[in-house]
Order: structure tokens, then C-alpha cells, then sequence
């Protein structure tokens, strides 16, 4: 069984520039993303998918340092990107991450890969209604996403590669994909109360304090009970609501095959 693991990292950025190459403590965030999903046990491969911009080489920098491979491909289409990473390397499964989740945990990444392994199931995402944002894993299957990349044919699909998948899973009432959202083991904690994500300046400041008094080890429960702790930092970014690049996206949808 074979799992790989894509994180999507881009340079460019409408609402922070450069936000994942931001430092705290020494270390950009890009780098603290991945130096966490290497702890992941279930992972045999990890790869990125950048861009072509040409402010990609500081993330190709952050990757050679640490020894992961990584594909280059379109802004837009970022679905034929993601693809196009995973293609080459025949996996079973691929995991889905963001760059603009520093503190994504490896222990949910694990949890996650084995629920979709144990449920056969063609598609699991971490669900947004219990998880913080900035946890969000998913897993499917390959199949899927060449299913996904041969047949999307939406502007937002293609924007935020696993629309198709999701929306035509048995979760959501679809009949093409067998899916499930995966609920957390330690409490539910709403999307919208909690933000350890970076999108906006007021998500580094978040991020940065997080970092700082518990350093980048601690489990994903740690940094939310810290939060809870002191209102004044979960208060910064509170304000910011769950998922607004996709909601954009529908906003301006259009077919594009």
C-alpha cells in the first residue's frame, strides 16, 4: 500500500503575500508544515506542488533542504498541478494538504489514512463542523483524483482539486464515490471559533504567539487549549470566516470543458 502525501505551496498570495515563507523563531512556516507531516507514520512519500511563478525557487529552496521532491505547474488548474505531481509515482492513496496549515498535526494525518484504508473508502476528509481550521486533511484514492482530473470540468474543481470528489460522495448524497467526513477523537471544536491557519496578517500573529510559548511539537489539542486559555490571541483572527477562497470561487464559477 502506497500513500503519498502532496502539500500545495504557492508564492503568491491576494490576501498575504509570501505567507508561507514568513519566519518565526528562525524557521518559515513552509518548513514547520513539513518537518510536522514527516512525523506522519503512514506516509511513504512526500511531494509539493508549486507553481510555475518565479517566486516558487524560495519554496524549491525550503524543499531541497529538507530533501523532498516537488512539481512545478499551473496557478490556475491547480487540480492538473496536483495530479500532475502524483502521477508519476503510482500511488494508492494521496493525502491532500495545504501550505497555509504550519501546524497541521501528523497524528489526524495518520488517523485519517487508516480510516479511509480500513472503510475501503474512496474519499475522507477531516470534518470542517469539528475540526479547527488549519487541520484539514484529505484522503483518497488515486483513482479518484484521475477520475476527478479526466472528468471536472468547473472552474472552482479545478481551482481547489477535490470538489468532484466530494460532492459526488455517499457523504454528500453522491453515487459515484464511497466517502465519509472523519470525526475528531477529542471533542468537537467548530471551524469557525478556531483559526490556526494563515490567510491574513491578524493569522501570522496567531500563529506566531502559538509557536513561540509551545514551540512546533505539540499536538493540535495543545494549541487550541492554549487559544482557549487566552481569548485576547484566539480573538485576533475570529473575525475571518471558514473556507472564503472556495466560497469566492463558487462566487465566480464558470465551466472551463
Amino acid at each position: 500500500m502506497k500513500v503519498l502525501a502532496i502539500t500545495q505551496a504557492r508564492y503568491g498570495s491576494t490576501r498575504l503575500p509570501a505567507k508561507i515563507l514568513k519566519e518565526v523563531d528562525g524557521k518559515t512556516l513552509l518548513e514547520i508544515h513539513l518537518s510536522r507531516i514527516i512525523q506522519a507514520k503512514k506516509i511513504n512519500q512526500i511531494k509539493i506542488a508549486t507553481t510555475d511563478e518565479e517566486g516558487s525557487k524560495f519554496i524549491i529552496a525550503v524543499a531541497d533542504k529538507l530533501g523532498i521532491a516537488y512539481h512545478k505547474g499551473s496557478v490556475e488548474d491547480v487540480l492538473t498541478r496536483f495530479y500532475a505531481t502524483a502521477e508519476p509515482e503510482h500511488p494508492d492513496y494521496v493525502v491532500r494538504l495545504t501550505s497555509d496549515c504550519p501546524l497541521i498535526d501528523p497524528s489526524v494525518i495518520d488517523d485519517v489514512i487508516q480510516y479511509a484504508i480500513d472503510g475501503n473508502y474512496d474519499y475522507v476528509h477531516t470534518d470542517p463542523e469539528c475540526f479547527p481550521d488549519g487541520l484539514d486533511t484529505e484522503v483518497f484514492k488515486f483513482s479518484a483524483l484521475e477520475k476527478a482530473f479526466n472528468e471536472a470540468n468547473l472552474k472552482s474543481e479545478r481551482e481547489h482539486v477535490t470538489p468532484y470528489i466530494w460532492k459526488n460522495g455517499s457523504a454528500y448524497g453522491g453515487k459515484i464515490f464511497k466517502s465519509a467526513n472523519y470525526q475528531n477523537k477529542l471533542g468537537n471544536y467548530n471551524a469557525k471559533e478556531y483559526r490556526i491557519t494563515i490567510d491574513e496578517p491578524e493569522d501570522f500573529e496567531v500563529i506566531k504567539s502559538l509557536i513561540q510559548n509551545l514551540g512546533i511539537s505539540r499536538n493540535w489539542k495543545e494549541y487550541i487549549d492554549y487559544l482557549e486559555e487566552h481569548p485576547e490571541i484566539k480573538g485576533l483572527n475570529s473575525k475571518f470566516d471558514y473556507n472564503e477562497g472556495y466560497e469566492k470561487s463558487l462566487r465566480n464559477d464558470k465551466k472551463i470543458k
